[in-house]
């Protein structure tokens, strides 16, 4: 029994043992595999992130060869490329040649690239406002600021929508060129000048390289306008304000006399009258008001035959607005503003142009260009009178395209007292003055018309 159970008992242990060093076997196995998994990750990781950089650096890549390599650089470099290819695989001396030459070529024009950055110009004008037509004088000036001579290359500033290149020789360290700069026959606009881009490229056109400064001119480009005699800016006579029906003690327009009241100033009684009655009586006024103007400038692309008589219509529209600033007038310059197509006729939107001062209201007019999507001249008339009380005069300015009939309806759209002008702007028609149904109508030429018809109806 005792070895028996000893036997038993060894047996178990043994068992045991051998549970244990398969415990301990499967716990290694285990610790492997975790290892194993764990350098896996890290290797995946470190796959992912090489990809990722190699994808960066093939884009940055691939975006500097599109703004390097020119059209005649990349038919070389295929040239290079088949070449190479043809003569490798199939042994052909003349392809193998014709790639030396081109390979040969693109090395020849890596060293034009360098030296883009070492640069510094000053773009300078000689005034930041112009009227239409006229020329602006400016200088560039252009400084090697590099430790190396740069070789001779180019500088393009962009003038609106046109360019103007700059030719620079070569410059040694520290050496500067100015050239000047003249920019004629500009249209009216906001017009921005720069920035300058210096331009490296080999004779042959095969690489170029470029790199832009910050200099930035915004030029304004005001509208030509033409001098009107103060009495004729509006064909209006109150020029000290018009009066109202409220009764006021003190003001401008007499109105009446009345017994003296509590309260009432002893600098309004009038001595001849309380002398006549034995009671004191006082002056009465009626409250005058201040003339205001508004000046609608039609902007609809139907509503004018080309963009010169568009032109003239600014023209109008600024010379007018110049003349009540300079008198000191409340006036009001507006025009539609862009409504999109898919709230057209449901959206009514103005834009104002600022008339605190002649520089101010000429950098507006600057802005204004034609638009397609807008609301039509009788729209902005009836906006406008809404939005501005008081109105003594206004003036619409149109095309040629707008009839008389629709300049009729714009008219209703204003109160019964406020005086209204037309002016039509039609270049192919003689200047004339009409009456249409209790409205002044003016067809103008030229801006220099103008003038002439207020003055005209300023008289009559």
């Amino acid at each position: 029994m005792t070895r028996t159970a000893a036997r038993f008992t060894r047996t178990a242990t043994g068992g045991d043992s051998a549970g244990g060093t398969t415990t301990l076997a499967a716990t290694g196995t285990q610790v492997s595999g975790s290892r194993r998994d764990r350098v896996l990750v890290r290797v995946v990781v470190a796959l992912t992130r090489w990809f990722r950089a190699a994808g960066v650096g093939v884009a940055g890549a691939a975006r500097w060869s599109a703004r390097t390599v020119r059209p005649a650089g990349v038919l070389v470099v295929a040239a290079a490329t088949v070449g190479l290819c043809g003569g490798v695989l199939f042994g052909w001396v003349e392809w193998l040649v014709a790639a030396v030459i081109a390979l040969v070529l693109l090395l020849t024009a890596v060293p034009f690239l360098f030296g883009a950055r070492s640069y510094a110009v000053d773009l300078s004008l000689g005034r930041d406002r112009v009227v239409a037509g006229s020329a602006v004088t400016g200088a560039i000036g252009v400084r090697n600021v590099g430790a190396r001579t740069t070789l001779p290359g180019r500088l393009d500033v962009p003038v609106g929508d046109g360019l103007v290149e700059i030719d620079v020789p070569l410059l040694r360290p520290g050496h500067q060129v100015a050239d000047p700069l003249e920019l004629p026959d500009l249209r009216r606009g906001i017009v921005s000048v720069g920035p300058a881009t210096t331009v490296r490229a080999d004779p042959l056109g095969l690489l170029r390289r470029e790199h832009a400064f910050h200099d930035v001119h915004e030029l304004y480009v005001h509208p030509r306008t033409v001098a009107l005699p103060s009495t004729s800016a509006g064909l209006i006579r109150d020029l000290e304000g018009a009066p109202t029906r409220r009764l006021v003690d003190a003001d401008m327009s007499f109105h009446a006399i009345r017994e003296y009241a509590p309260g009432d100033s002893r600098r309004q009684v009038h001595w001849k009258s309380t002398a006549k009655t034995g009671r004191l009586m006082v002056r009465q006024y009626e409250e005058t008001r201040r003339s205001r103007m508004a000046v609608v400038l039609a902007i609809a692309e139907d509503e004018y035959v080309d963009a010169d008589e568009f032109e003239l219509a600014v023209s109008c529209a600024a010379s007018l607005g110049l003349r009540a600033v300079r008198d000191a007038r409340d006036v009001d310059i507006v025009a539609g503003a862009d409504v999109p197509r898919a709230v057209r006729g449901r959206l009514r939107a103005l834009q104002r142009v600022p008339a605190v001062s002649p520089r101010r209201m000429l950098d507006g007019f600057s802005a204004i260009d034609l638009l397609e999507t807008t609301m039509s001249v009788g729209e902005v008339c009836a906006l406008a009178a809404e939005s501005s009380d008081r109105l003594s005069i206004a003036f619409i300015v149109t095309g040629s395209r707008v009839p008389l009939t629709r300049l009729r309806q714009a008219v209703l759209r204003f109160p019964a007292e406020t005086t209204v002008v037309g002016v039509r702007c039609d270049e192919r028609a003689h200047p004339r003055m009409q009456s249409v149904n209790g409205m002044t109508v003016l067809t103008i030429g030229t801006i220099e018309d103008l003038s002439g018809l207020l003055v005209r109806g300023a008289t009559t």
